[in-house]
């Protein structure tokens, strides 16, 4: 957990500038295995109504900034949730 946090600092400062694996590893750990991986895309599922998946992509090594930044939200949003539980 502790490089996760890590990784998310630098994708709060620098969302054009986050390695693939690093966005996939963050990924992994709020949200669970991929539901599909394999092409250059790793979709993974989220626990609410609507639109229910966190996609991302490879684009030569680097996550692209606005998935990263989706992906920011979404960490925001499954954490409110908890709190509110």
């Amino acid at each position: 957990m502790a490089a996760s946090k890590k990784i998310l600092e630098q994708m709060r400062r620098e969302p054009a500038n986050v390695r693939f694996a690093d966005l996939g590893k963050v990924c992994e750990e709020y949200f669970g295995k991929p539901r599909q991986m394999g092409t250059s895309h790793a979709i993974f599922k989220t626990p609410w109504v609507g639109d229910p998946r966190i996609n991302i992509q490879d684009d030569k090594g680097k996550a692209k900034p606005y998935q990263v930044r989706q992906v920011l939200l979404a960490i925001e949003k499954l954490e409110d949730m908890r709190h509110e539980r």
